[in-house]
């Protein structure tokens, strides 16, 4: 079941399996994404990590606030913070 309530950005590379791990906790909570894959995109994901200070992907953005990468939001789904 989608929570309609939560929504994220995430941007991601196809092979990273971090990246993979990441779309995985959020299905797995219900959370509706939209992946925006960055593979051969270099300047627009440099502009990505510049804007949010990140310097790895996955980014995961939730409801319009920065989250991090995906340990940041391991944690958070540990912490009941996911719903």
């Amino acid at each position: 079941m989608v929570d309609d309530d939560k929504q994220a950005v995430i941007y991601t590379w196809t092979y990273c399996p971090f990246c993979v791990r990441a779309k995985q906790i959020l299905d797995r909570h219900g959370i509706a994404y939209e992946e925006r894959v960055m593979d051969g995109l270099h300047a627009e994901l440099n502009r990505v990590k510049a804007e949010h200070k990140h310097h790895t992907v996955p980014i995961i953005i939730l409801n319009g606030q920065f989250v991090g990468g995906c340990y940041e939001l391991e944690v958070m789904a540990r912490a009941g913070q996911l719903g």
